[in-house]
């Protein structure tokens, strides 16, 4: 099953806990990441005052079944000392499952596709940057649902726009480093 997931970080070395969660993903499920996005800061969305987020989304393809998997990035959130006292407070490690094949799943513990992906920028644009033709199911192409970001930016909304998410390091390299 090929398994798309976001993650976050805004509590201590958050460039570092990003990259050490996705080794971490790869020995957990024995897996290899197939692609992996650069990492971008963005602003939180909701909850209360907070730091920026550093943001990445890979793609692995894994035989376990989806409530394996999640029950697995729980473990490694929990490893890195993820605490969930408030709603979309900060946090040392978000891991995310966001989809998981064409897969549709109205299970309270596992819903997919994740019920608010197709509204965070923070996961469309760096899931764009490594697939720019995935589509995200029941809502369509990611490029045409980052566009709507935009444009519903522009009224108003609380939406963050695709233009809030900004890439600090690129593939593997640190920020301020070149290649």
């Amino acid at each position: 099953m090929r398994y798309v997931i976001g993650i976050g970080s805004n509590m201590g070395d958050s460039v570092s806990i990003v990259r050490r969660a996705i080794d971490e993903i790869k020995a957990t499920f024995d897996v290899d990441v197939d692609e992996r996005s650069s990492l971008y800061r963005t602003r939180p969305v909701g909850g209360p005052e907070q730091d920026d987020y550093i943001n990445a989304v890979v793609v692995m393809h894994c035989d376990r079944d989806p409530d394996r998997v999640l029950a697995g990035l729980q473990e490694i959130e929990h490893e890195f000392g993820r605490v969930r006292d408030v709603r979309w407070g900060p946090r040392t490690l978000d891991l995310d499952i966001i989809t998981v094949d064409d897969m549709i799943s109205v299970d309270p513990d596992l819903t997919l596709p994740h019920p608010r992906a197709h509204e965070r920028a923070f996961v469309l644009v760096p899931w764009h940057e490594i697939d720019p033709e995935a589509t995200l199911p029941q809502h369509g192409p990611i490029e045409y649902l980052i566009d709507r970001l935009t444009h519903d930016a522009k009224d108003g909304s609380r939406i963050p726009s695709a233009s809030s998410v900004v890439v600090v390091a690129a593939g593997d390299q640190a920020p301020g480093t070149s290649a």
